[in-house]
């Protein structure tokens, strides 16, 4: 057994004070994880009670203060706030005088890189955009989660090795990412973290209605074993009746989610057509069952008189094209029972990925889609938005995490 004594990690050199602006669910955990690694965390400022709170469990006899007074305690401050707050807070924060020549400014944005604290820059401040793509719960276990979480790193080459230092300090494993991909990898994350939750969630839903008691216990092992095996294997690890083509089972789905769960069904619809397409790809659908398949979730689609219901591999109707949609004879398949075809270009009634088209179930505008643009109106990970004012990013994403 080593009984060597190990030094404090307070003792060891250019140890930061540390403040935070925005005591949401991130800032915390993030200033928590460095006091771990001997930097010392010396205000944070908070608005609501929860942000209090927070403040209180992870970073106690840390004096809360105004953002202002923050910087001017601190060497290192993360500024933990909502994607849409930040902007104006650095801009404000600067022009105010408060950012100090040398002094380290870091967000937590997985939308944002290192431009937008230009202002501080101007400054003298030294800028990084550290995203941890992980999802935060606002508690002491957040600190433990970081330990192997991918951060998304974006900064001045002069200060890409500062940066990843930090990163490593807390725990965590950095991913240099390009300034200019940074909405990319954050619309990555929210894919894969955010939606995951609203996939779950209804599920979970479904199944009750179904009569399952416990549909967290059944879903468990099967979900686990789904990831891991996306992640091993990506789009091999595909099963289920999309990427069989069994077609009459995907039609009864839809009628049954009609009459009991008829919000889910344009999502259901979204991520069927869009399995039937990885699918197709890589070899796992064949093409005879495809045209089947698509023409089912061709019908169920939403038209300009309410739903169409789907009625199974032996509908009737004009000619299935390439695509597995029926109309009359066209390249694609589509298009109306007399007269031309209409166009399909972004705008038009048929043009499915266009902005207010009725068949673009992720469309601004869409009856299917978002309300608007931004999924996140009030904090960069969480397609609902936090109702606290310090949320911060919180899960993938945070993602997010969401994705934060």
């Amino acid at each position: 057994m080593n009984t060597t004594p190990q030094p404090d990690p307070r003792d060891r050199p250019a140890r930061l004070t540390v403040g935070v602006v925005g005591a949401g669910r991130v800032g915390p955990a993030l200033a928590a994880s460095l006091q771990l690694a001997g930097h010392r965390p010396v205000a944070v400022s908070g608005v609501s009670d929860a942000s209090r709170r927070r403040a209180a469990a992870l970073l106690p006899d840390v004096p809360l203060m105004a953002p202002a007074e923050v910087l001017q305690r601190a060497e290192l401050v993360l500024l933990t706030v909502p994607d849409d707050a930040l902007p104006g807070l650095v801009t404000g924060l600067a022009e105010t005088g408060a950012v100090r020549p040398g002094q380290l400014l870091v967000h937590t944005s997985g939308r944002y890189g290192a431009r937008v604290l230009d202002p501080a820059l101007r400054a003298g401040a030294l800028p990084l955009a550290l995203h941890p793509a992980m999802t935060f719960t606002g508690t002491p276990v957040d600190v433990q989660r970081l330990a192997g979480c991918s951060f998304g790193v974006t900064a001045p080459e002069e200060l890409r090795l500062a940066a990843e230092a930090l990163v490593i300090e807390m725990g965590g494993e950095p991913e240099w990412i390009a300034e200019d991909r940074r909405p990319l990898y954050h619309a990555a994350l929210a894919l894969g973290a955010n939606h995951l939750v609203t996939l779950v969630a209804q599920s979970m839903e479904l199944l009750r209605a179904a009569g399952v008691a416990a549909p967290d216990r059944m879903l468990g092992p099967l979900l686990g074993a789904s990831l891991d095996n996306a992640l091993r294997s990506g789009d091999a690890a595909l099963t289920g009746p999309v990427a069989r083509g069994d077609a009459g089972t995907v039609a009864a789905h839809i009628v049954e989610l009609r009459e009991h769960a008829p919000q889910a069904v344009a999502g259901y619809l979204a991520m069927a057509r869009a399995t039937a397409d990885r699918a197709l790809a890589h070899g796992l659908l064949k093409a005879e069952l495809a045209e089947d398949l698509l023409g089912v979730l061709a019908e169920a689609r939403p038209g300009p008189t309410g739903p169409a219901g789907p009625t199974g591999p032996d509908r009737s109707g004009g000619p299935v094209g390439s695509d597995g949609r029926e109309g009359p004879a066209g390249s694609d398949g589509r298009g109306e029972s007399a007269g031309p075809q209409r166009p399909t270009g972004p705008g038009s009634p048929d043009g499915p990925t266009g902005p207010g088209s009725p068949d673009g179930p992720t469309g601004p505008g869409s009856p299917d889609g978002p309300t608007g643009p931004d999924e996140r109106p009030t904090g960069p990970d969480r397609p609902d938005g936090p109702s606290d004012p310090d949320e911060g990013p919180s899960g993938p994403t945070g993602p997010e995490g969401d994705a934060r």
